[in-house]
């Protein structure tokens, strides 16, 4: 429980540097650039100081600095929020309203201009897509869990739709990075921290739109599923099933 008493001590040393932060640069940093660096730096302690997760970042290189894009990441632990702040790129989140709540961490997401999603509410939802637009239209990246929520057995979960539409529909590519390692770092359910674990966040080649511009939703959705499901190695059930059934 080390490791929690420490995330609050330090978040509440750390919130008044963020305004600080906030109110010396916002002035003449409208996407609130130097915050988010400030923010990434934060989230990297976390991490940085868990003397029981190594992390390894690959791929950074892939991504372009001048380059707005729909980021795209697999989820399923609280850990991946930390890891990809370890990009220590340019991107706003979308996250559950609950976030925007908590004391210090949840103030500095608004502080941010993050973006906040009430989840199964239709007005909420479609709030969320015309803020990514105008955030993405400034010149942001967005950054999203295509799964909703995170995987409660570490499997990867069946995307929504959301983050592809919204690349559809600002023209941008989509950047899909791979998280692994968090989900016995840290479960979903519960509050205990999983023994050494090797955390390996990888940066996937960007798909360009227009390499799907004119595709069904449906249909990038799914591509991009299976893209994952590769990575992760996670075997196709209906393709176990055959194979099992051919023995």
């Amino acid at each position: 429980m080390a490791w929690w008493a420490f995330l609050v001590v330090s978040s509440l040393a750390l919130f008044p540097v963020a305004v600080l932060v906030w109110a010396v640069t916002s002035p003449f940093d409208p996407q609130r650039r130097a915050l988010h660096r400030f923010t990434c730096l934060w989230a990297s302690l976390y991490t940085w100081l868990n003397p029981a997760w190594t992390v390894t970042v690959e791929g950074r290189e892939k991504i372009r600095p001048d380059a707005t894009y729909v980021m795209i990441a697999n989820h399923a632990s609280f850990a991946d929020i930390l890891v990809l702040f370890r990009l220590f790129v340019h991107f706003k989140w979308v996250s559950k309203i609950e976030m925007f709540r908590i004391p210090c961490l949840g103030w500095n997401m608004r502080l941010n201009g993050y973006v906040p999603l009430r989840r199964g509410d239709a007005r909420s939802i479609a709030d969320m897509m015309e803020a990514c637009l105008r955030t993405l239209a400034d010149g942001n990246s967005i950054m999203m869990f295509p799964e909703g929520t995170r995987s409660l057995d570490g499997r990867l979960k069946p995307f929504k739709h959301g983050a592809f539409t919204l690349a559809q529909r600002a023209r941008v590519p989509l950047l899909p990075i791979v998280v692994e390692g968090t989900f016995e770092a840290l479960p979903a359910r519960g509050l205990v921290l999983g023994g050494p674990r090797a955390i390996r966040l990888r940066v996937l080649d960007e798909i360009p739109y227009a390499r799907f511009a004119g595709w069904p939703v449906e249909a990038l959705t799914a591509s991009v599923h299976a893209l994952y499901r590769r990575e992760l190695g996670e075997v196709d059930e209906t393709h176990a099933h055959a194979a099992a059934a051919a023995r």
